[in-house]
Formats: structure tokens, C-alpha cells, sequence
């Protein structure tokens, strides 16, 4: 047999492996809420190709490549388990276990290692909770989108509605319509169809209510059932407490902005500060994309290195505040073509810092360059650092807080010498350190932080929704404190 027959069989033997992963996979997610992932990607509804890519990624932040012959009695261990609503790791299951001394069988080492999870300490399944989204943007879509991939066995965040200002002709066919296709993040996975008799959008089985209103103060959720519901505000017209409060309807329960708050309004970047949120706080703003992709890299630099000062500069992919062709805009430069320049304009990402990570007291200043790129940005982190080190030891401490540490959530870490924007289009991920482009000289620091200012700001905010709803269930085996 030759070398490349040998390559062959195996790619057959991981296919045929793989493939027997998906029914276990999903069967955990319907039955019992357990989500699967792999070094905290998620493999529920993932194709054999993905889940194949998915291990192979592995070799960019653990120095290896996984195989699915390595994980795959994790997965069959976790089926003999009497497990509760939990997200479980079997990445770092198989490179833990190798790491353990105790001559346990991968049975015995699962069971304990997510014994958290089980028996007696397993957490109660909850009554499914309602959202509802509040405009029907780039933002809202997206989100629209992860609630829905996200509805397992419908115990946890349900859509149930989503609020706009009635446009001409067929409008819901046409909102519809761009829920299920979108040029730069590709089909919706499902199926769409439209009750326009009810204002009705049906998504993978989901009943979403269109409900047409101009003003937030005139609707009454529970003449829709809605009821004690979370409403995300995607609009980013009202900003602070004042403003957002008129959405406390009958029906809502707690809103979340989709945008920099203001005022006491508190800012929450999900992995630094989401747990100070207090139980009784019914309006909370996600902060800005921006200041997801640089607070948690800046939390992982601040706590090993310290950091005296910093600067961040975005070269930010346009949005649709800027205008196709020149044409007025209150804002300086941003009412020239967007597609056609590079345009220097302020972000409020800095100076939002102080909000999500008020323990660190060094000055940081922020500047941004808006580029003809449709999505995908980067941020560029310039660190004073509180001691000297080196590019090497940077690198393996990101490196570690991308796998192991409570950020790696948030925190992706990437070593391909040929990585560029549309690379990272879709990453779950707040920022993905480029190791590759990272300067280290002394104690001065240079971080290139790519981030999807569209999809991964969306994750950012679903994990918001659900840590403030009670249906984030915790990881096993648990990650290191940072």
C-alpha cells in the first residue's frame, strides 16, 4: 500500500469516526442539554468536515493535532453518565487525562471530572426564558440566528418575538428574507417560512412574532404570551437609563443594549465582569464590539505583565452608519464613501475600558481607521507593561489563556503565517491573537487582535443574555483561574 493509500485510510477511518459522533452529539444536546465542545468550540450541528477541521485546529493552541480517535471514548464516556445541563470540553478532557497520574480508566477520569455535572450536583433543567429583539439589523439578525442554533431542548433562551417599524410591500416577507440569506455570513442553517396572515416568521420550527411599533412605550408583550422576557435592544437609539427604561413593558423583564451604554448604565464584556452583575439589574448594556475584542487580552496582559499605559488602534471594516457615496454626516469624514476609503474617525472603545475592567488604572488611548472591508476588524494593542519579557513568554501565556483559562471564550490564539481578515469571518471568538504579528521588546508590547465586529460581538452578547437569564451552564472540566 502506498503512503497516500495509507493518508486515504485513515482520512476514511476519522470520517467513519467523526460521523459516529454527530447522533451522540446531538442526542446529549435535545435530551440533555449538554453541549459538546472542543477547546470551547462547540460541535453540536457541525458537519464531518467540521468536526474533522475542528480537531486539526487544536495543533494551533495545544502544539498538536487531535485526533477523533483520541476524544471519541470521552464521547462514548459521557453517554453512560447521568448528566445535567452543562458544556463539556472533550478536548481538554483528552489533554488532561494524558496529563494525569492516577492509572485511571477514560471512563473512571470522565465521570470524575465532570462529576459537577452529574447526580446530585447537576443543575434542575429551567423553563425555557423569552427574548425579544428589539430592531432587526446586522446585529439583530445575527443574534436571531444564535438563538434559534442554540435552542437544544427549548429549556433555555427562546425567541419569541422580534419588534420593527412597518416598512412598505411585503415586509415580512423581505426581513424574512434576510434572515435567511446574508451575503457576508451565508445561508441560514434551516428552514424559513412565513405566516404573513399572523406576522409570523417560523425558523427551525420557531414561532417569531413580528410585532410593528414606532414607539417602545405603546407595546404590551403579554397580549403575545410573552412574559418575563429579556428584549435586546439592537437599535442603539436610546442609550441611557432614561431612554432604555421605556422598555420595560408589560412582558419584559431586563434589557440589554447592543451598544455602548451611557451614564450608569453598566457596560458587561462577557468573561471580565459578567458576574458583577447584579441579580436586581434590569438594564445593562453589552458595550461596544471594539471593547469585547481588546478588554479580555488586555485583562490576560494586565494580570500577568501589569500594564502603566496603552493605545489601541482599530482599522474597523465599515458599517452601515456610512454612507455607499458621499453624502452628509453629522461626523466628521464619515459621510464620504465608505467603500472607496480609508477613513480616520474616534472610537469609544478606550475610554469604555475603565467600565469593564475598572481595577486596571492605566491610561489608554484610542484611535480608528474605518477601511473598505465589509466585516472583520482588527484592533492593535500597544502595552507599557509593568515588567520586561519577552515575545516567547507572551506568546505561551496567550497561548495558555486561549486554552485553559476562564477567557478562552473570548480569547482565540492563531499561529498561520498566511492568516488575513476573511479568515475569521464567524469566529465565536471576542479577539484572535495573531502570533505572527505580535512584538515584544522589553517591556513594551504590540498585540494584533483580529475580531468579527459582526458574529463574534453577537456571541459576546448571547452569552450576556444567558449568564443574566440563568441558562449559562458551567464548563468541565472547569477552566484554570486566571
Amino acid at each position: 500500500m502506498t503512503v497516500n493509500e495509507d493518508s486515504f485510510t485513515n482520512w476514511k477511518n476519522r470520517e467513519e469516526i467523526a460521523e459516529s459522533m454527530i447522533p451522540i452529539i446531538g442526542k446529549l444536546q435535545r435530551e440533555r442539554d449538554v453541549t459538546v465542545l472542543l477547546h470551547s468550540r462547540s460541535l453540536v450541528n457541525k458537519s464531518v468536515v467540521s468536526i474533522l477541521k475542528t480537531h486539526r485546529f487544536a495543533r494551533q493552541i495545544a502544539g498538536a493535532e487531535l485526533s477523533v480517535t483520541e476524544t471519541m471514548p470521552f464521547l462514548q464516556a459521557l453517554t453512560t453518565l447521568d448528566l445535567g445541563p452543562s458544556q463539556i470540553d472533550i478536548g481538554m478532557l483528552a489533554a488532561t487525562y494524558k496529563a494525569d497520574d492516577r492509572g485511571l480508566s477514560v471512563t473512571e477520569f470522565t465521570a470524575d471530572a465532570v462529576a459537577g455535572a452529574t447526580g446530585d450536583q447537576k443543575i434542575d433543567r429551567r423553563q425555557p426564558r423569552d427574548v425579544v429583539l428589539y430592531g432587526f439589523g446586522r446585529i439583530g439578525r445575527l443574534v436571531a440566528r444564535l438563538l434559534i442554533e442554540k435552542a437544544g431542548s427549548g429549556n433555555g433562551l427562546r425567541l419569541r418575538a422580534i419588534v420593527v417599524r412597518r416598512g412598505k410591500g411585503q415586509d415580512i416577507v423581505k426581513r424574512a428574507s434576510l434572515l435567511r440569506r446574508d451575503s457576508i455570513h451565508g445561508q441560514f442553517q434551516g428552514t424559513i417560512t412565513v405566516d404573513e396572515a399572523n406576522d409570523k416568521i417560523i425558523a427551525n420550527g420557531h414561532e417569531i412574532q413580528v410585532i410593528y411599533s414606532d414607539d417602545p412605550a405603546q407595546v404590551d408583550y403579554t397580549e403575545y404570551g410573552i412574559k418575563d422576557a429579556i428584549l435586546i435592544d439592537n437599535t442603539g437609539r436610546w442609550r441611557d437609563r432614561e431612554g432604555l427604561s421605556n422598555h420595560l413593558r408589560p412582558g419584559i423583564a431586563k434589557v440589554v443594549l447592543t451598544a455602548p451604554g451611557k451614564g450608569d448604565v453598566p457596560n458587561i464584556v462577557h468573561g471580565v465582569n459578567h458576574e458583577d452583575v447584579k441579580p436586581d439589574e434590569q438594564i445593562l448594556s453589552c458595550a461596544s464590539c471594539t471593547t469585547n475584542a481588546i478588554v479580555p487580552p488586555l485583562k490576560a496582559m494586565a494580570d500577568e505583565y501589569g500594564v502603566l499605559r496603552g493605545h489601541v488602534e482599530t482599522v474597523h471594516s465599515f458599517t452601515n452608519d456610512q454612507n455607499l457615496l458621499d453624502n452628509y454626516h453629522a461626523s466628521d469624514r464619515r459621510g464620504r464613501s465608505a467603500p472607496l476609503n480609508m477613513v480616520i474617525t474616534e472610537t469609544g472603545a478606550a475610554s469604555a475600558v475603565a467600565k469593564a475592567l475598572p481595577e486596571l488604572k492605566a491610561p489608554i488611548t484610542g484611535s480608528s481607521i474605518r477601511v473598505p472591508v465589509p466585516d472583520v476588524s482588527i484592533a492593535i494593542l500597544s502595552l507599557r507593561l509593568g515588567r520586561e519579557t519577552t515575545r516567547e513568554e507572551v506568546l505561551d501565556h496567550l497561548r495558555e489563556v486561549s486554552l485553559t483559562s476562564p477567557l478562552k471564550r473570548q480569547i482565540d490564539f492563531i499561529t498561520a503565517p498566511d492568516a488575513v481578515s476573511s479568515d475569521f469571518i464567524g469566529s465565536r471568538h471576542a479577539s484572535i491573537v495573531d502570533a505572527g504579528a505580535t512584538k515584544v521588546d522589553g517591556d513594551n508590547a504590540i498585540l494584533y487582535l483580529w475580531y468579527d465586529n459582526e458574529f463574534g460581538y453577537s456571541c459576546q452578547v448571547i452569552r450576556v443574555v444567558q449568564h443574566v437569564s440563568g441558562v449559562e451552564y458551567p464548563t468541565f472540566p472547569a477552566p484554570e483561574a486566571a
